[in-house]
C-alpha cells in the first residue's frame, strides 16, 4: 500500500464517531480524504450506548439522509429520563425537559458507529480503509507521513480520531496518561435485569465507595442491559481497587440490586476500557494535526458522555481543515484557532462538570439533593432543568446555591 505517487489532502485516523462526523463534513468539499481504522466494521465499542439528545440533534447536520436512517431502527430503545440513586440508596426520577430533546436512546455502539460508517462509505467521497493499523505519524514541513503495517500513507493534514491511546495525539507531546483526569471503566451486558421504570430511565447509581464515580444500568432492547462502572483512575489507584471485583460485589450484595438481578446472568465476560477526561485544557492541534473526539480528551468529567463532543468536534474540524486549504496554512499556529473553538464550544460544560465531579465527593450533600428534589417540586424541576441547561448547571458551583438548598 505504499503510496509513491500522489497524496491526500486530509488523512482521518480513526472511524468512530469523530472521525466519521469529520469525513461526512468534508465530503461537501473538494478534498481528496483518506478514512482508515484498525478495525472492521461493525466491531464492539465498550461504552455506556447511551446516545445523548445533542447526539441526535447533530445526525441531520451530517447527513438528513443519516438522521432518517437512524430513526428506521427497532432495536433502539427510547429513554426518557434518569433515575438518580444517592449514596443513602434514595432515588429520584428526572425527566428529559423539551429543551433536552425529551429523549435519548440506548443503542450499542457497534450499531450506532457502524451506522455513521456505513454512510461513510456511501456517500463520504473519500477512501476508506479497514484493518490498517497506525504505527506512527512523522510531520516535515511539506506533509505528514503516516506509517501503518500496510506502508506509508502521505497527505498534507491528518486528524486523529484513534481514541484514547492515539497515535497522533502522541504529536501534541500528550503521551503519559494522568490519573486525575483520566477514568477507568468496566461494562458487560445482561439479560433478564428487573425492575426498570416503565419509560426507560437510565440508572446512575451512586455509592459512596466509589465515589466521584458511578455504577449504571442502562435498559436495552430484547431485555438486555448495559452495566458497566466508571471511577477516577486516581483514585482506583490511591485505593487499589479491584474494578471487576468491585462491579461484581456491588450487584451481589447491594439489597436493591441483588433483588433486580436474581435471575439475571451475563451475556460477555466484563470488558474494560478508558476514558480521558475533559477536566482540563490540552493542545489539540499542532503543524498539519487536529486531535478529535476522545483522543482530545473530550469525554464529559462528571456523566462520561463523550458521543455528542465527538461528533461535534468532527464537524469543527472539518470546518477547520477547509479553511486551511482555502487559507493555504497548516501552521501550528493557524491551527490554534481550532484549539479555541473547540473550548469556546465545550469549555463551560467541562469546567461545571469538573465541578460537580468534585462536589460528588461529599455524600451527605449528595444525599440532600435528592431528598429536596423528591420532597420539593423546586428542587426537582431545577434538577430536570439542569440535565440539558449549562447555565442552570452553573448554578451548583455557587455558595449561594447551597445557602438556599440548606435553609429553603
Amino acid at each position: 500500500m505504499d503510496q509513491s505517487e500522489g497524496a491526500y489532502d486530509v488523512i482521518i485516523v480513526g472511524a468512530g464517531p469523530a472521525g466519521a462526523s469529520c469525513a461526512l463534513a468534508l465530503s461537501r468539499s473538494d478534498l481528496k480524504v483518506c478514512v482508515i481504522d484498525k478495525a472492521v466494521f461493525p466491531r464492539d465499542k465498550i461504552c455506556g450506548d447511551a446516545l445523548s439528545a445533542d447526539v441526535i440533534k447533530q445526525l441531520p447536520l451530517l447527513s438528513e439522509k443519516l438522521a432518517t436512517h437512524f430513526d428506521t431502527y427497532e432495536s433502539r430503545t427510547p429513554s426518557y429520563g434518569v433515575r438518580l440513586f444517592a449514596p443513602d440508596r434514595s432515588s429520584v426520577d428526572l425527566s428529559f425537559t423539551a429543551k433536552a430533546g425529551s429523549k435519548g436512546y440506548v443503542w450499542p455502539r457497534q450499531d450506532f458507529d457502524n451506522l455513521l460508517v456505513s454512510h461513510v462509505k456511501a456517500d463520504g467521497n473519500c477512501d476508506f480503509l479497514e484493518k490498517v493499523f497506525v504505527t506512527d505519524v512523522s510531520v516535515n514541513p511539506h506533509e505528514v507521513h503516516v506509517h501503518t503495517n500496510q506502508g506509508l500513507l502521505r497527505a498534507r493534514m491528518v486528524v486523529g480520531a484513534d481514541g484514547a491511546n492515539s497515535v497522533v495525539a502522541r504529536l501534541s507531546g500528550n503521551k503519559a496518561i494522568d490519573r486525575r483526569y483520566h477514568s477507568a471503566g468496566l461494562r458487560v451486558y445482561y439479560e433478564g435485569v428487573e425492575g426498570f421504570d416503565d419509560r426507560n430511565h437510565i440508572e446512575l447509581h451512586f455509592f459512596q465507595s466509589i465515589l466521584p464515580g458511578y455504577l449504571w444500568i442502562f435498559p436495552m432492547h430484547g431485555g438486555r442491559a448495559n452495566v458497566g462502572i466508571g471511577m477516577l483512575s486516581s483514585v482506583v489507584a490511591k485505593k487499589r481497587i479491584n474494578l471487576r471485583r468491585t462491579l461484581e460485589e456491588l450487584l451481589q450484595t447491594d439489597p436493591l440490586l441483588r433483588k433486580r438481578f436474581i435471575n439475571a446472568r451475563p451475556l460477555e465476560t466484563v470488558k474494560g476500557h478508558g476514558l480521558p477526561l475533559g477536566s482540563v485544557k490540552r493542545r489539540l492541534s499542532g503543524d498539519r494535526f487536529l486531535l478529535v473526539g476522545d483522543a482530545a480528551s473530550l469525554i464529559d468529567p462528571f456523566t462520561g458522555e463523550g458521543v455528542g463532543n465527538a461528533i461535534r468536534s468532527g464537524r469543527v474540524a472539518a470546518e477547520h481543515v477547509v479553511r486551511c486549504f482555502q487559507e493555504g496554512n497548516c501552521s501550528a499556529q493557524f491551527n490554534l484557532a481550532y484549539d479555541r473553538e473547540i473550548y469556546r464550544r465545550m469549555g463551560k460544560e467541562f469546567r461545571i462538570s469538573h465541578a460537580l465531579q468534585r462536589l460528588c465527593r461529599i455524600p451527605w450533600l449528595f444525599n440532600l439533593v435528592v431528598r429536596k428534589a423528591n420532597n420539593n417540586p423546586y428542587w426537582h424541576e431545577f434538577l430536570c432543568n439542569a440535565l440539558a441547561d449549562v447555565n442552570v448547571k452553573m448554578r451548583f458551583t455557587r455558595p449561594s446555591f447551597y445557602y438556599r438548598l440548606l435553609f429553603s
